[in-house]
């Protein structure tokens, strides 16, 4: 069960440093005016994330199936689980400088090479994959600096934390609660994180992306300055990684409310 655990944490790690990293596509994508281009590049990177994901379910159920039939507790394991999604946020929060590099003339190399997969290749050769490690880029504080916070909305900043929080420990508290339900009644609860990630689903295609994408399309035309944007990306992640560690204080009420209606 160790090696499952360490392999589920490793996905989530993954997971959300791509989740992570998407935030920052908006940055070139109005920096270099290429939308299309940036965005088309980025759904390779989440493929990474998204395959991620087809495995984070069997084995978060896997490891609570082994803890029901061994009659262990599991949540510091699946605690554990939301520890690695904050990791991998901060991870994500410290590569972005270098990714923003990468990606820049990665979009510059996709409108030459015509394809994702001509793309791939060429990354991968020796000579490039060199280069790719020397461009290492550190952060550093003048990124945070004269940025206009005041203009990116409040409320759209605390809806981020609290989806952030909700699809961080979705599908962990629903496996969870199958521990808190009588036998019967436990695939069923396990089964509830698909209405759980709907709910934040629904919250973030009403509220964040619409808003998130008038800043971006306002800046593109010129109505706002390019330091909004980065203002938004910047409030977005620092959002994203406070609704990691609300995962944990949610994590348990979670698990508890799904058990309350197979009660």
């Amino acid at each position: 069960m160790e090696k499952m655990l360490i392999e589920l944490m490793i996905l989530t790690v993954v997971i959300h440093i791509v989740d992570t990293l998407a935030y920052s596509v908006r940055l070139n994508s109005v920096k270099s005016g290429q939308v299309a281009l940036s965005f088309s590049l980025f759904n390779m990177f989440v493929l990474v994330s998204r395959t991620a994901n087809m495995f984070q379910g069997p084995l978060i159920a896997s490891i609570v199936g082994l803890s029901i039939a061994q009659g262990l507790n599991p949540i510091s394991d699946l605690r554990s689980v939301i520890f690695a999604a904050t990791a991998g946020t901060l991870f994500g929060i410290l590569l972005i400088p270098t990714f923003l590099k990468i990606f820049e003339v990665a979009v510059k190399r996709l409108e030459l090479a015509g394809s994702v997969p001509s793309l791939v290749v060429e990354a991968l050769q020796a000579n490039n994959i060199k280069r790719i490690v020397k461009s290492a880029v550190r952060p550093s504080k003048t990124m945070l600096e004269r940025l206009r916070y005041r203009e990116i909305p409040k409320r759209l900043l605390v809806i981020n934390v609290l989806v952030t929080g909700i699809y961080t420990i979705g599908v962990l508290a629903a496996n969870y609660s199958a521990l808190l339900v009588p036998e019967q009644a436990a695939l069923a609860a396990a089964a509830s994180s698909g209405i759980i990630n709907g709910m934040a689903s629904i919250l973030l295609t009403f509220f964040i992306d619409p808003k998130s994408a008038i800043i971006t399309d306002q800046a593109l035309k010129g109505i706002r300055p390019y330091a909004d944007v980065k203002a938004l990306v910047i409030m977005l992640i620092a959002t994203k990684l406070i609704g990691t560690l609300l995962g944990q204080v949610l994590f348990l009420p979670a698990a508890q409310i799904i058990a309350s209606f197979y009660m």
